[in-house]
């Protein structure tokens, strides 16, 4: 006589976890939590997304003040000018400062415009203290 195997076979197996009653769906209470927890990770993320935005622009506007400090100075000495003597931007100092990818002068990021007055003096940007973090030169 032959013994009959106690194995389950893989159509037994496929029957007990697809059975015609048991549906295979999300409730409502699941999609809610999901959608929960992805709200709190973007009300986390946006706000640190946006800091190191802002920060990252003071940063690029910082460096570019500088790069018009140092053009200033240059111009100064090639040209035997002194402290106080005037000086234009765009005129003088376009010469000294490299220029972006349209040959112009680099931009403040946020969107603040540069300024400086005569030799000496710190070139600031229109933007100044009125944003956080400031762009201004330390």
């Amino acid at each position: 006589m032959l013994k009959q195997s106690t194995r389950k076979t893989d159509t037994d197996i496929m029957k007990f976890f697809f059975r015609a009653n048991h549906r295979q769906a999300f409730t409502l209470v699941e999609i809610m939590i999901v959608i929960a927890i992805i709200g709190l990770l973007c009300a986390v993320a946006i706000p640190n997304y946006v800091r190191a935005r802002a920060n990252s622009q003071a940063s690029a506007c910082i460096n570019n003040l500088r790069k018009i400090e140092d053009a200033s100075g240059q111009y100064a000495i090639e040209h035997g000018k002194s402290v106080g003597d005037p000086v234009s931007l765009n005129r003088d100092l376009t010469p000294y400062i490299a220029l972006n990818s349209n040959h112009k002068l680099p931009a403040c990021p946020a969107g603040g415009t540069y300024g400086i007055e005569s030799i000496g003096d710190t070139p600031i940007c229109s933007l100044g203290s009125t944003v956080l973090p400031a762009h201004i030169t330390p």
